[in-house]
């Protein structure tokens, strides 16, 4: 078994390597090539901690394994991650355990992907105004691949730590972009070409008046029962794009306007996958506001860290192990 330490992942995938294994990844489960299993996220009855096992397999490459880990709120006081995962692939043609990877940065980077793929596919291409509400941790990584897809020169961002937003706006800045720190939602999304949600909340963040036409969202916080970031009438109006249909409507975003009866399963115009196999229409307008739902799926971690695992083998990096 081959074993890569988070140092290690770190050094392997870089941002334009994961868009491309993500943007694969989403064409294949648009194929029906590979498969998401259901996603088992639960209470641990133990330090506040969360914790979910995603599984699936990509028959086109072929790539079969899982992601275990979760959210520990209580680590950063012990100088850790909140959010920590390891990935476990196996060898589809015969189930043996092949590689186990650290997926804390991993995590991140396709987290990261994702919504660069939905942004490169249904913004504005000359979107160049981009909004964050959320400047945690996930933030720089989204911030840094929608760099790779679009020629953003403005950053707007809001967040309820003042020491989280002007961390992050140091490294908006490094990168040599124009960085405005906003004392609100409603002003982050008045400015925005790209406009895009990343925090736990779970109450709606941004209404549907503050949103102008032609925006594009990823919606990227919400991943569990109960989380929310946007006013269910928003949803509801706009063009809905997906991940998977099945995890929106039960943990994502699309969670809260499904249940209100503000949506059905009729009203997604497609995954981010068949938008990029030519399945359906992505952007029809300028004036357009269109949404991703970004809920993270097993096949986006195994697709990043078979990519490592295939780094590592060529540059002679990781720890081999009997097993």
């Amino acid at each position: 078994m081959l074993i890569i330490s988070e140092q290690e992942a770190r050094a392997l995938v870089s941002v334009e390597d994961a868009i491309a294994a993500v943007e694969q990844c989403f064409a294949a489960m648009a194929a029906q090539a590979a498969r998401n299993y259901p996603v088992v996220r639960e209470g641990v009855g133990y330090q506040d901690a969360v914790f979910g096992v995603k599984a699936g397999c990509d028959a086109s490459a072929p790539i079969l394994g899982l992601k275990a880990g979760g959210y520990w709120p209580h680590n950063m006081g012990k100088g850790l991650s909140n959010h920590q995962s390891s990935t476990l692939l196996f060898d589809a043609d015969t189930g043996r355990a092949c590689a186990l990877v650290s997926a804390n940065y991993l995590t991140g980077v396709r987290t990261g992907a994702a919504s660069a793929i939905a942004t490169k596919h249904l913004s504005r291409p000359d979107s160049s105004v981009l909004g964050i509400i959320g400047a945690g941790a996930q933030s720089q990584y989204q911030l840094r691949a929608t760099l790779a897809v679009r020629a953003i020169r403005r950053v707007h961002a809001w967040n309820r730590s003042a020491e989280n937003l002007t961390a992050f706006g140091r490294i908006v800045e490094q990168l040599g972009l124009e960085f405005v720190p906003e004392s609100g939602a409603q002003a982050v999304a008045a400015h925005a070409d790209i406009l895009i949600t990343v925090t736990p909340s779970q109450k709606a963040l941004v209404e549907k008046s503050w949103v102008r036409p032609g925006t594009h969202i990823n919606a990227m916080g919400a991943d569990t029962r109960g989380k929310q970031e946007l006013d269910p009438a928003l949803v509801a109006t706009a063009a809905l794009f997906v991940d998977e249909t099945a995890q929106a409507i039960s943990i994502g975003e699309c969670q809260h306007a499904y249940d209100a009866g503000l949506i059905t399963d009729r009203s997604f115009r497609g995954s981010i996958g068949a938008v990029i196999e030519g399945l359906c229409d992505g952007r029809r307008t300028a004036d357009e506001i269109t949404l991703f739902d970004g809920t993270g799926v097993a096949l986006q971690d195994l697709a990043v860290a078979d990519l490592a695992v295939r780094a590592a083998a060529k540059r002679g990096l990781g720890s081999s192990v009997d097993y």
